[in-house]
């Protein structure tokens, strides 16, 4: 029986800009019973700036929390359940500008969420649209954007852009042998190319000193998804040992 809808959302304008890592360096952050999903042989991580629209927390819209952007830092794994992988995404780092978010995902999923003063610009032309995620830390503005094509397509199976954005699973830390388990639902998103990323930040401030060698590098691809509405269901503890 599937769990109770915990937030209901669209996602929408999702840019992903994607770097290869170290594997090393996502050790201390991968949860009990999940092993890293690799593109490729490649361990990546996705700088990922989105809108959250028409937001429902339990069914219920609350004032001031219904649109927002958010910011985050996430890498892929995968978990066997003993029937099937499942495969998800653990976030290492989550912003938003709401601080009422924070204290409800921190809480309950043991997610890794911030507050800080955000926004967003989105100028279209004739063939491309530039987006721009930005948030202030500091008192300096850091960004996240692209020049992204007006032309959309479907995802194709076996393709780049399928295995970063087709994760439907969310997996967090709860304990050395304890792991929170959630569920995402969307369709299969349409998508567009991306051409000239931005990616601006202090990047040792908000994801220490061991990412920062990756991250001011070129990205190793960059994508964007229109979006959808989602459902993000109630979590569930992974507590036994999983072989795998």
């Amino acid at each position: 029986m599937a769990k109770r809808k915990f937030l209901q959302a669209e996602w929408n304008n999702l840019l992903m800009l994607n770097y290869e890592v170290d594997p090393e360096i996502l050790r201390p952050y991968l949860p009990f019973a999940t092993v890293l999903d690799l593109y490729e042989g490649k361990a990546l991580v996705s700088m990922v700036g989105f809108l959250f629209q028409e937001t429902k927390v339990l069914g219920v819209k609350w004032p001031f929390h219904v649109n927002f952007e958010e910011v985050n830092l996430r890498f892929y794994v995968k978990h066997f359940d003993g029937k099937e992988w499942k495969r998800g995404a653990v976030f290492v780092s989550e912003i938003v500008p709401k601080s009422l978010i924070v204290l409800v995902a921190n809480n309950l999923y043991k997610e890794h969420y911030s507050a800080m003063p955000m926004r967003h610009s989105i100028a279209p032309a004739k063939d491309y649209t530039n987006y721009l995620y930005e948030w202030k830390l500091k008192g300096s503005w850091n960004k996240l954007g692209g020049t992204v094509s007006n032309h959309f397509e479907d995802i194709k199976p076996n393709s780049g852009e399928e295995f970063i954005f087709e994760h439907y699973w969310g997996y967090n830390i709860l304990g050395p042998q304890k792991t929170i388990e959630y569920q995402v639902e969307h369709i299969s998103w349409q998508v567009a190319q991306v051409k000239e990323p931005v990616f601006a930040a202090d990047i040792a401030e908000l994801y220490g000193e061991k990412f920062v060698p990756f991250l001011k590098k070129t990205p190793f691809s960059a994508f964007f998804a229109k979006g959808s509405e989602i459902n993000v269901r109630m979590g569930e503890k992974i507590l036994v040992d999983a072989v795998i």
